[in-house]
C-alpha cells in the first residue's frame, strides 16, 4: 500500500481539505487516507467537519481510526454517539489546524456541497496562513454529476463557499458493492475532462482493492497507472 500512497503523498500538505459533491465519496476516501498515513508512521488528525449529513461521518469510524491511532476530531453531538443533526462544532478545531506541520499532517472532511463546505470558511483565514491542500473528490456516477459541466460547478461553488482554492482532484468513480472495473474505466474521460476544464491535476484514481490488480493491468502504459489508490469500503448507509 506504502508504494501506491507515495504519488498520492505529494499532492498532500500540512492541512488536506477532502471536498465534493454529496456522495461523491468524501467520506470514505479521508477514512481510508487517515488510515493509510498512519500505517506509514505519519502522525493524523482527522477533523470531521460534515456537520449537513447524519449518515455518513467519519465520526461514525471513530473506534476503528482511534484503534489505529488516528486523533479524530468531532462535531460535539457525534461524541454523544447520536446522529442528530445539530451543527455542533467543537472549539478543538481552530487548534488542531493552528497546530498542523509536515510532522502532524490534519485531514478535513467537509459536508457535501457548498452548503456543507461553508462549515470551514470561519476557519479559513486560519488555513490559509499554513500549507494546504484542497482536494475535490469525484463521482462519475452521481446523477446530478453526470456532466463534467456540472461538477466544474460544483467545484466553483465550494471554492466560493469555504473561500479556498482547489489544488487536485480525486477520481472516485463508484457503485458502492457494485463497483467493478467498467464503471472504473468508464469514468477516464469524464474526469479528464472536469481536469481540462478546471486546470487541475487528477492526483489519484481510487481502486477497490479487490480490483487493483485488474484496474493496474488495465491502465497499464498510461498515467493512470501511476495514479492508482487502492480503497477499502469502510462508510456505508446504516441499512447496510
Amino acid at each position: 500500500m506504502s508504494h501506491m500512497l507515495a504519488s498520492l503523498e505529494s499532492a498532500l500538505a500540512p492541512i488536506t481539505i477532502v471536498a465534493g459533491h454529496y456522495g461523491a465519496g468524501k467520506t470514505n476516501f479521508s477514512v481510508n487516507l487517515a488510515l493509510d498515513l498512519v500505517e506509514v508512521g505519519r502522525e493524523v488528525t482527522l477533523v470531521d467537519l460534515d456537520i449537513v449529513n447524519p449518515y455518513f461521518r467519519a465520526s461514525e469510524q471513530r473506534a476503528l481510526l482511534e484503534s489505529a491511532g488516528v486523533c479524530l476530531v468531532a462535531p460535539v453531538f457525534s461524541e454523544a454517539g447520536t446522529s442528530l443533526d445539530v451543527p455542533s462544532l467543537t472549539g478543538a478545531i481552530m487548534p488542531t489546524l493552528e497546530d498542523a506541520s509536515e510532522e502532524h499532517l490534519v485531514i478535513v472532511d467537509l459536508g457535501g456541497d457548498d452548503v456543507g463546505a461553508g462549515s470551514l470558511a470561519r476557519f479559513s483565514t486560519a488555513v490559509r496562513r499554513q500549507d494546504h491542500a484542497v482536494l475535490y473528490v469525484l463521482n462519475r456516477h452521481r446523477n446530478l454529476m453526470a456532466d463534467p459541466h456540472d461538477a466544474v460547478d460544483n467545484l466553483r461553488e465550494i471554492e466560493a463557499a469555504t473561500h479556498l482554492q482547489v489544488t487536485g482532484l480525486i477520481d472516485n468513480a463508484h457503485l458502492k458493492d457494485e463497483t467493478d472495473l467498467d464503471a472504473l474505466m468508464d469514468a477516464d474521460a469524464y474526469a479528464q475532462t472536469v481536469s481540462e476544464l478546471c486546470d487541475l491535476p487528477l492526483v489519484a484514481k481510487t481502486i477497490p482493492e479487490s480490483l487493483v490488480e485488474d484496474g493496474k493491468e488495465a491502465f497499464a502504459g498510461t498515467k493512470l497507472a501511476s495514479l492508482v489508490y487502492p480503497i477499502r469500503l469502510y462508510v456505508r448507509n446504516p441499512w447496510e
